[in-house]
């Protein structure tokens, strides 16, 4: 059975004055205006904002539980202690400070924010931006991860049960893995220091099987052939089939790391 959701309309309106204690929840605005105006303790839950233009605005304490901001200008517009549970984020020109004051408390919904407004400031070509969600996002997701499989919070215990806990686990060190590897995709930096790490891998297994390991001096040789057997240039007939096999591999792994940071670095602009 399907009911009114009681939602109301309000088309072309303009906030002219301070607005206090306010109640607008589940309505939807389109085309509302609002210029250098301050919202203290005013309900926005479940609110739309199609199309809307609050700028320089100042919103103390506001709730915006559940709200979707689409196609809107809240440049310069300050939030401070408001609740941004569940809200989303489609083309709206916001500052990124909000990352900083609006984020959600909970981990999970933390992650989700972030997304949602990195996903904006994408969709806006907005790269600085998007980076800047992205580090948040990747930050709470680990930490949601981790609560997920070892908090003793009832929240998780009770959603995250047995086998899906276990399942949890393994996510959590995937996740940390690739984070150490490559950042989760964002790192060149984390990217370049695992290829260092490779290439001290390889000037070990080097000096171990084909070298003298109590002369300092065989270490800093195979060290500087290492790029090479690591790039299969020269020098590498005398190594085991299954070491050069494990090295092609790598190297592919580490090259597709590598490509992906830079198509996504391109992508956003």
């Amino acid at each position: 059975m399907l009911d009114d959701s009681q939602r109301k309309t309000l088309t072309d309106k303009m906030f002219k004055a301070e607005e206090v204690g306010s109640g607008y929840s589940n309505t939807l605005f389109v085309r509302l205006v609002g210029l250098r105006i301050v919202f203290t303790n005013v309900d926005f839950k479940y609110c739309i904002f199609d199309a809307a233009y609050l700028r320089n605005c100042t919103f103390e304490s506001c709730d915006f539980t559940g709200c979707r901001f689409i196609n809107s200008n809240l440049v310069s517009s300050a939030f401070n202690g408001c609740k941004f549970d569940y809200a989303t984020f489609e083309k709206t020109q916001i500052d990124t400070d909000i990352l900083e004051s609006g984020c959600p408390s909970s981990e999970n919904l933390k992650l989700k924010f972030a997304r949602s407004l990195r996903t904006n400031y994408q969709q806006l070509g907005d790269a600085k931006a998007a980076n800047k969600a992205i580090s948040i996002e990747l930050k709470a997701t680990e930490v949601h991860l981790h609560k997920a499989w070892s908090s003793k919070e009832s929240y998780y215990r009770k959603k995250y049960k047995g086998f899906v806990r276990a399942s949890l686990f393994v996510e959590w060190l995937e996740f940390k893995l690739l984070d150490f590897i490559w950042g989760n995709g964002e790192s060149a930096y984390k990217l370049f220091r695992a290829v260092f790490l490779v290439l001290l891998s390889i000037t070990m297994y080097d000096v171990i099987h084909y070298g003298d390991p109590n002369m300092v001096s065989n270490y800093w040789a195979s060290f500087i052939k290492s790029p090479q057997i690591l790039f299969g240039i020269n020098g590498t007939s005398k190594y085991s089939g299954a070491f050069l096999a494990l090295v092609f591999a790598t190297r592919l792994i580490m090259f597709g790391f590598f490509m992906s940071i830079i198509i996504k670095r391109f992508n956003r602009r």
